[in-house]
């Protein structure tokens, strides 16, 4: 079983904020950057918002999406 790093509720440190920002510029999913950084999705919209990053639109799964 993977173990889950949480650091909900801790500061966060400039290495967290650089993962952040690399990890929004290869358009990973916000969940997925949650998981990885052990925060809640709530708290990398904020962090992103407060630090200017874009979590673009498609920043999100494409499974929703039906072919024609």
């Amino acid at each position: 079983m993977a173990q889950i790093n949480r650091n909900t509720g801790k500061p966060w440190s400039n290495a967290d904020e650089a993962k952040l920002e690399n990890l929004a510029d290869h358009n990973t999913p916000t969940r997925v950057i949650g998981l990885k950084l052990g925060r809640t999705e709530a708290g990398i919209y904020n962090k992103a918002a407060a630090l200017g990053i874009a979590l673009k639109p498609t920043n999100q799964r494409p499974y929703n999406r039906r072919v024609k």
